[in-house]
């Protein structure tokens, strides 16, 4: 099979992004994970899939692919890359779009100037629905890890979070902590980590370890999971810049059911085909 692809960036958190609106793709994990490898493939943080919608109300579905195989609920920095897929590649031409997910429905917006915002679904906190194994729903949770006591924040943002809050983000354990947490048995659909130190009301420096792929540029969702967070601790307000290794971010969210609101910078870095085996 030769599939098309484009290769994207969002703030350094790179994608590669498939066309399955107009050419017929059917991944196996095995595919999926030699587009994904970095020196046999084409290399990615996940794998973006479009294919035509199968709800009414819809656009296109987003099937979003982890490095390893595994798929994932939602990716906010993605959809903006999407989103600015779907416009250069003349598959819409609407201001305002509907994506279908693995978790709940992502809108998508366009400014004039052509950036591009992802509006994701309101956060959920009860454990249940993260999944999180909780007796009851609570703004910080005890996690021990090795014999260490952790105090976190656990959200989904169509994806499970935990967040923790630390004095000095350049300095945080993200790749001996992280994939201990990720796997955490409390967990049991693994978890995104993200280490985050507040910097003012309106600003936070953040890096996070990702499920399935490990420490990223930039996470579109985690930086909005940790603004919900620090929101939440009183500690932050409603517009916050994120400062993430590849780039900045902007959230913003006004609470309760509403959307959480993401954006920052996207680029097309090359297109570009790719043979793979059935």
């Amino acid at each position: 099979m030769k599939l098309a692809f484009t290769k994207m960036q969002g703030a350094g958190n790179d994608f590669v992004v498939i066309d399955g609106v107009t050419q017929a793709v059917d991944l196996s994990m095995g595919q999926v994970k030699r587009i994904a490898d970095r020196r046999r493939g084409i290399g990615c943080d996940q794998i973006l899939l479009l294919t035509p919608p199968d709800a009414p109300d819809a656009d296109f579905r987003y099937t979003i692919y982890n490095a390893d195989g595994s798929r994932a609920g939602q990716c906010g920095n993605g959809a903006r890359c999407v989103g600015r897929f779907l416009r250069e590649k003349r598959l819409t031409r609407k201001r305002e779009l509907c994506l279908l997910t693995d978790g709940e429905p992502l809108a998508l917006s366009f400014s004039e100037d052509g950036r591009v915002f992802a509006g994701l679904p309101a956060p959920r906190f009860e454990p249940a629905v993260i999944p999180f194994s909780a007796p009851e729903l609570a703004s910080q949770y005890s996690l021990e890890v090795q014999g260490q006591s952790l105090s976190i924040g656990a959200l989904s943002m169509g994806n499970p979070h935990a967040i923790l809050v630390i004095d000095n983000c350049d300095a945080a354990p993200v790749n001996t902590l992280g994939p201990l947490i990720e796997s955490h048995e409390r967990f049991p659909d693994r978890v995104n980590v993200g280490f985050m130190q507040i910097l003012s009301r309106t600003e936070l420096k953040l890096r996070v370890y990702e499920r399935g792929v490990g420490e990223t540029e930039a996470c579109g969702s985690g930086a909005c999971a940790a603004v919900v967070h620090g929101i939440g601790l009183g500690l932050l307000d409603a517009a916050v810049s994120v400062q993430l290794p590849g780039g900045k971010l902007s959230v913003s969210w006004d609470g309760a059911e509403t959307a959480v609101w993401l954006g920052g910078p996207t680029a097309s870095v090359f297109d570009g085909t790719i043979s793979l085996r059935d």
